[in-house]
């Protein structure tokens, strides 16, 4: 009876269930994604500041928010060949140890210590945000759209509240930026001293890490990554460029330093909710074309509403622009995993959409601040951004259409 009875059970059960294990490992993956943004979010709202204390000129500025997305393209070059030599599991674990390492840095009494500081902490990033949509593909096949909804909700989520934290933590401690700059390295260290348990654990049963010896294909001639490539590159590029000016442009309308913190929170807050939405309906969808024309729309009606009226509703606008961009990211991300067929096409669709991708985006904090440092004004840099949605929609629309990398765009699924 009881035979019967397990027998019945196990077949009235999800075909797909996430085992207790896997639910284990995947909270794993979240608490690391947990630090792959805040240590970009917390310098737009306290940008004035480090200026003032540093005697930073709009210029150095604008290359400081830069240079971590800069990084984001350069390091993730490295990921797919640092995984397969250590592992996917050892190599995060060591860059969550130098992501932390690189937030202490910063905080030194220099421009030279911030900027290694920043450089070391994104490069480090850059790795594991290459790792992390790969490793979803290899161990949750058949949940991708939950994983990667989740993964992208636990990043804005954490990149709010470094926008929203990091000016009153500034406020109360005498260190000033330093202490709002700071604090987001103890999270990283936590993240670190888990995966080392976590790894070690693995270890000990045996568990086979993501190493592997295969030589990747390369997608430089893939008409579709390219597509996937243009589109993460360029809603990047406004996110970052947003991230790391907003603030100033709302202080310079008079706005406190607090109110511009919550308008940069609100915008990046709302990826929250609809990033638990968006990845599942993309993966049941057979195109997502009209997903990417639409984010791109939404995003395009928020920077208009920057250029004509600032300051009428400011936080009407950054929540119009929020639901764009909180739409774009994960799209772009399920995208690397919806045009793959298996974890290492993942793997070098992901490097390769980072790597050029952040490349681009890492323009456009730098000529923001250049148009507003030549101009004196806003509306240049803001028309800039306007611009820029024309290509995105372009190759949203190209990289939503069913195909896989690697296969030619003729033949569909």
């Amino acid at each position: 009876m009881n035979t019967a009875r397990a027998t019945h059970a196990a077949a009235s059960a999800p075909a797909h269930a996430i085992r207790p294990e896997g639910w284990a490992f995947g909270l794993a993956i979240l608490l690391a994604a947990v630090n792959l943004r805040p240590a970009v979010a917390s310098v737009g709202p306290v940008l004035a500041d480090i200026r003032a204390g540093l005697v930073l000129s709009a210029a150095s500025a604008s290359l400081l928010t830069a240079l971590p997305i800069l990084c984001f393209g350069a390091g993730a070059l490295v990921a797919p060949r640092l995984a397969r030599r250590l592992g996917s599991e050892r190599t995060l674990t060591v860059v969550l140890g130098i992501t932390t390492a690189g937030l202490v840095l910063r905080l030194g009494p220099s421009t030279v210590t911030l900027m290694a500081g920043t450089f070391l902490a994104g490069a480090a990033i850059a790795v594991a945000n290459v790792l992390i949509p790969a490793m979803v593909k290899r161990h949750f096949p058949h949940h991708t759209g939950l994983m990667m909804g989740l993964y992208v909700c636990v990043m804005a989520i954490a990149a709010s509240s470094a926008a929203i934290l990091t000016v009153p933590v500034a406020e109360t401690f005498a260190a000033g930026w330093r202490a709002g700059l700071g604090v987001w390295a103890l999270p990283s260290a936590l993240a670190f001293v888990l995966w080392l348990a976590v790894t070690s654990s693995r270890r000990r049963r045996s568990v086979p890490d993501d190493r592997t010896t295969e030589v990747p294909r390369s997608l430089a001639g893939d008409r579709v990554a390219w597509q996937v490539t243009a589109f993460m590159g360029l809603q990047s590029l406004g996110f970052y460029t947003l991230l790391s000016w907003l603030p100033s442009v709302y202080r310079s309308y008079g706005m406190s330093p607090e109110d511009a913190g919550r308008l940069l929170s609100l915008m990046i807050i709302l990826g929250a909710p609809i990033a638990l939405v968006v990845p599942t309906m993309l993966t049941r969808a057979a195109q997502q074309s009209g997903w990417a024309l639409g984010s791109v729309l939404t995003i395009a009606a928020g920077v208009l509403g920057l250029l004509l009226t600032p300051t009428w509703h400011p936080f009407l606008w950054a929540t119009v622009l929020g639901i764009g961009l909180g739409a774009a990211f994960p799209l772009a991300l399920t995208l690397v995993v919806l045009r793959s067929r298996d974890a290492s096409d993942a793997a070098q669709l992901s490097a390769m959409s980072q790597s050029v991708g952040y490349g681009m985006a890492a323009v456009g904090p730098f000529v923001f601040g250049l148009l507003r440092d030549l101009t004196a004004g806003w509306t240049l840099p803001v028309l800039f951004l306007l611009v820029v949605m024309v290509p995105q929609a372009i190759a949203g629309i190209g990289a939503g259409r069913a195909a896989y990398v690697g296969e030619g765009n003729e033949r569909r699924r």
